[in-house]
């Protein structure tokens, strides 16, 4: 948001509630009440040049039935409507680039299997949420509108996310490795999200693109870094037992991973702003 202020580009947000959202990010806003059950409203795409479409319930809590059911509706009918609200607008008025949010998730459990985009989808609850997520997107092209699809890892920064989570108890030098500490952690610092929704906004991208940083780490070097980096021990083994108790099903987000690599991010020429662990949560803590 900021950066795209700060080189001259006029922003628009959508929001369940307009007012609160301009006071909160200094943005023009317009109200989208129930983005599952109706379009956006047609002025607040109009002319626009890209959408950028970020919306999903936090996958980060206890799935239950109803919490499923969120996480899926809230992704899947609301970007079959933002679509319905594109392919309704003249050609000429019509946004010509999509950025749809999508997820690391979708390649399911891999162990240290590099996953480029061409990696096909897993089979688990996250895995068929995103590939459905996707799909819908990805009909805005019948409309002539160029679509990305942005496969984000896990996200560094100081502004909430899974590092906040984390950070109470490195902080207490109570934590370290999660289940054994082999499974790969597919990060990339929030400054580099920024900057690689923009290059697709920009770039000649479409499809799938993974958003994470150029060398992903397992779970244990994250851990051993993270602990350096707060100037804490990072030895205490946290059981897989005891994340699944906590979390119940989504346990398996943290205790399997994903080792992406960011092939098409950077043949296009992108250039990561942090790509090494360590500076990347120097910056996040």
């Amino acid at each position: 948001m900021r950066e795209l202020r700060e080189r001259g580009d006029e922003v628009t947000v959508l929001s369940r509630d307009a007012r609160r959202a301009a006071s909160a990010l200094g943005v023009d806003a317009e109200e989208w009440r129930h983005p599952k059950d109706e379009p956006p409203p047609a002025q607040s795409l109009r002319g626009r040049d890209a959408v950028v479409h970020l919306l999903g319930e936090t996958v980060a809590q206890r799935w239950t039935g109803d919490a499923k059911r969120e996480i899926r509706d809230s992704r899947i009918l609301a970007t079959r409507q933002l679509v319905v609200a594109l392919g309704r607008l003249p050609a000429e008025e019509r946004p010509s680039v999509l950025v749809s949010q999508s997820a690391a998730g979708l390649y399911g459990p891999r162990g240290d299997e590099p996953l480029s985009e061409e990696a096909p989808a897993g089979d688990d609850f996250l895995a068929r949420t995103v590939r459905e997520w996707e799909a819908e997107a990805l009909t805005a092209a019948q409309f002539g509108v160029r679509v990305v699809v942005a496969r984000t890892g896990v996200v560094l920064s100081r502004e909430g996310g899974a590092l906040e989570k984390m950070l109470p108890f490195f902080k207490l030098g109570i934590a370290g490795p999660v289940a054994g500490g082999e499974q790969y952690v597919p990060w990339i610092h929030l400054d580099d999200v920024a900057g690689a929704l923009i290059a697709c906004i920009d770039g000649e991208l479409s499809g799938p693109v993974n958003v994470n940083a150029p060398e992903p780490v397992t779970n244990r070097e994250f851990a051993r870094t993270l602990g350096k980096v707060l100037k804490r021990p990072a030895f205490a083994p946290v059981p897989a037992l005891a994340v699944k108790a906590l979390y119940g099903e989504m346990a398996m987000i943290v205790t399997t991973g994903q080792r992406l690599v960011a092939d098409r991010l950077e043949e296009s020429g992108y250039r990561f702003r942090r790509p090494e662990l360590e500076t990347a949560l120097r910056a996040s803590v």
